[in-house]
């Protein structure tokens, strides 16, 4: 298989080179993933700006620009070929529930799937010190179980591992997206002229109180590996089509 590979941690990410370590086994690959950390950019690309690509070693590149930055230059500029699977991550952090629509990582693999690539998201839920020797396990049997063929071509499995022992983990499911609290304030603190800035704040405070059982939040809150695919539309396809079926001409006066 040729394999893409990106990130929104930045080149120099644990995680990033931990999935190194498993596609140069399968393939041959490329990678293009941001100088520095592009954490909760979402679907940004950089219009106003200049790019700086960076060659690191043979086939693995830094951009100075987001996630979905980096995938449409590799596609654009590097890439001889389209590659099998596009794979982002592997993610310091969760991307469970509505973080799918903050988070970098799934966005880059949102960008390949816009580019009718399949792809995959890779994420490891928790706090450091995170578990990339599970995460490592987990996404070498993902590829091996939807890497040919078992993605559709523009779609995106998104993947939470639990960050725990890989000898914890009770097996990988297919999930909803469920919900997540963080606490709703943004912390001000002075600089040194007394010019007051804000930090938004991000504690966890639980999950929601709408996830149901099979919610991506609580199958990885009870040691599974949580599997959801995703499609690059926020359209509500199935009540647009009733309205559009049922609609009359609506009055403008």
């Amino acid at each position: 298989m040729y394999f893409l590979l990106s990130n929104d941690d930045g080149i120099r990410a644990e995680g990033v080179n931990s999935a190194i370590s498993v596609i140069e086994k399968r393939g041959s690959f490329m990678v293009v993933a941001p100088h520095n950390e592009q954490s909760g950019k979402g679907h940004s690309i950089t219009r106003d700006l200049p790019l700086r690509l960076r060659k690191v070693r043979d086939n693995v590149y830094s951009l100075s620009g987001t996630p979905a930055d980096c995938i449409k230059f590799a596609l654009y500029e590097l890439t001889q070929e389209a590659p099998d699977l596009v794979i982002s991550g592997i993610n310091h952090g969760a991307n469970l529930g509505q973080d799918t629509i903050y988070s970098g990582t799934v966005a880059a693999a949102i960008e390949a799937a816009m580019h009718d690539l399949p792809a995959i998201a890779v994420s490891l839920c928790g706090l450091p010190p995170y578990r990339f020797d599970s995460a490592t396990v987990v996404l070498d049997r993902i590829i091996a179980e939807f890497g040919q063929g078992g993605i559709a071509r523009g779609k995106v499995l998104n993947v939470n591992i639990p960050n725990i022992p890989i000898s914890e983990i009770k097996g990988m499911k297919f999930a909803s997206l469920g919900s997540r609290n963080y606490e709703k304030k943004f912390h001000p603190a002075p600089n040194p002229r007394n010019i007051p800035f804000y930090w938004l704040g991000w504690t966890f405070g639980g999950f929601g109180e709408q996830n149901a059982p099979d919610s991506d939040c609580m199958l990885v809150d009870h040691g599974y590996v949580s599997l959801s695919l995703l499609r690059p539309s926020l359209l509500d396809s199935r009540e647009n089509e009733r309205l559009m079926q049922n609609q009359a001409v609506i009055p403008i006066d």
